[in-house]
């Protein structure tokens, strides 16, 4: 969490202080692109962002929130690629998103694999998870389908582990073909409590 959530003084919609979080993130980004999160420092990402460790404390508590924040919009398309469908959804056609959304990762994985561990680890993992979990459980409950969170919470590990693994090369298959797996097998937990 950064220390601007926590009611450190910043103003959240301060474009100053978004600038200096942005600049943190890319070199959070950049540095993972060439190590793992675990091996990375709160001075080597500062002298990537050209700033101080001051102004890092200033936003966030340590390299762990600054990751969690950092990988927030992947967790988003990824949420979002997962949910882009309506009505019955077709084994055998996942939604373009989803197939989109693997695509796109294939091509950052090194850097996604410093972030989320095989299994489904890590910061990203972790933040993929909890809204993914939510969301899906959300969506069932508005179809007002039974065991909401038993089905969320299923989704939501078996989509971060295969994810991760499949990041992580556990899983040998194309963004193309990972991307159907993954929706016949979501399609198959929320049917198997129906």
């Amino acid at each position: 969490m950064s220390v601007a959530d926590e009611g450190g003084g910043r103003r959240a919609g301060d474009p100053r202080a978004e600038r200096t979080r942005a600049r943190l993130r890319d070199a959070l980004l950049a540095e993972c692109a060439d190590r793992p999160l675990d091996e990375l420092t709160v001075s080597a990402v500062v002298r990537r962002a050209a700033l101080g460790r001051a102004t890092f404390y200033l936003h966030y508590e340590d390299l762990q929130a600054l990751a969690v924040d950092a990988c927030a919009e992947v967790v988003d398309r990824a949420v979002d690629a997962l949910h882009a469908w309506r009505g019955i959804p077709d084994p055998a056609a996942p939604p373009p998103a989803l197939t989109a959304f693997f695509t796109e990762t294939a091509g950052h994985a090194p850097l996604y694999r410093g972030l989320l561990r095989p299994g489904g680890s890590g910061p990203l993992g972790e933040l993929l998870h909890d809204r993914l979990r939510e969301r899906s459980r959300t969506e069932r409950e508005l179809a007002k389908a039974s065991h909401a969170d038993l089905v969320g919470s299923a989704v939501a590990a078996a989509f971060t582990g295969v994810l991760a693994d499949w990041l992580h090369e556990r899983i040998d298959a194309t963004p193309d073909a990972v991307a159907a797996g993954v929706w016949r097998l979501l399609i198959a937990l929320h049917r198997a409590v129906a």
